[in-house]
């Protein structure tokens, strides 16, 4: 998945090692599917992390869906 392609998430050496945060955050792109495995909401993940702005969700999770329909047709 190429996360470069999502403008809802950055990624700088000096914060967090280089990790996929959320634009404006030290914040995971990870932490939300981590929490989307435990059962929890998406309301509830932005209740546990209110830094992170509502908007920036549907673009990460867009990314993924895309990039999981691109390895079925490539399978």
């Amino acid at each position: 998945m190429d996360w470069s392609l999502c403008h809802s998430v950055d990624r700088n050496p000096d914060k967090l090692e280089g990790v996929w945060c959320f634009n404006g955050t030290r914040l995971a792109v990870t932490t939300l599917f981590e929490s989307l495995d435990l059962r929890s909401t998406v309301d509830e993940f932005l209740e546990a992390f209110p830094d992170v702005d509502p908007v920036l969700i549907p673009d990460v999770l867009s990314l993924a869906k895309s990039s999981l329909a691109v390895a079925a047709n490539a399978a």
